[in-house]
């Protein structure tokens, strides 16, 4: 992993905000039974404040930093969260002043060994550290399951970041110096229609880099494809991503 900011998501702040999916509230739940009720939070990578304001409903204070000014912009404000421009390994947060940190969907672009060294130095002696991401999802329908997983893996998946090979692994090959908590399983839904799983498709860095390479949307093409098979675009259907979590403490 490169030491670089590697920002492959300012140019799509918006529809970030507007697209990703939602972490499940018994993942939030069962991070808030690890530390204290008053704890102060820092949520690194926190995009446009997904999962920072899931913790703000939970925690004392959170603060949410994120390495792309883009990002933190969208973000919508909360009275106990406080947002900051700050790279993964630089927080600019005091030592021994966070009793969790967590990090939603962005592990793989840090360098890990100043990450950890990071965390290591914000965290309350045994303070927690979870990070999670979510894998490919699967949408209810055969036909169109399939028409997706060939947009993943063929269509845009030459243009995935190597990092993204981290995710598919579900973390389990990254080095996580804590001393680690087995988690209990959590795992993402949401009720789409075909224009939101579009959205969500046009968010992807391989989407993007795909566009910037080619010239042109790969995803007007698969629209089209799915409209065939999807029946009432405006019908929702299921769409479900496994989630790959990680606990430890200091």
């Amino acid at each position: 992993m490169s030491e670089a900011f590697k920002d492959h998501f300012s140019g799509v702040a918006a529809k970030y905000a507007d697209f990703r999916p939602h972490y499940p509230a018994t993942l939030f739940d069962y991070l808030a039974g690890l530390v204290p009720k008053d704890a102060v939070v820092w949520d690194c990578a926190a995009g446009n404040g997904q999962a920072t304001l899931d913790l703000a409903v939970r925690m004392g204070r959170v603060i949410g930093t994120d390495a792309s000014r883009e990002q933190i912009a969208a973000a919508t404000p909360h009275p106990k969260i406080e947002y900051r421009v700050a790279p993964a390994e630089q927080s600019g947060l005091a030592d021994t002043s966070v009793s969790l940190v967590t990090v939603a969907q962005a592990l793989h672009w840090f360098d890990l060994p100043k990450f950890y060294a990071e965390a290591r130095r914000v965290l309350l002696p045994g303070g927690v550290i979870a990070v999670w991401a979510y894998g490919i999802n699967q949408v209810g329908g055969e036909a169109i399951n399939e028409l997706v997983q060939d947009y993943y893996s063929k269509v845009v998946g030459p243009y995935w970041p190597p990092e993204r090979a981290l995710v598919e692994d579900g973390y389990r090959s990254i080095t996580f110096p804590f001393a680690e908590i087995t988690p209990p399983l959590f795992s993402m839904e949401a009720f789409w229609t075909l224009e939101q799983l579009l959205g969500y498709f046009s968010t992807w860095s391989a989407t993007n880099r795909f566009i910037k390479a080619k010239g042109f949307n790969p995803l007007i093409a698969l629209g089209a494809e799915l409209e065939k098979v999807w029946g009432d675009k405006n019908m929702p259907r299921r769409v479900e991503w496994p989630l790959a979590l990680r606990v430890g403490r200091k």
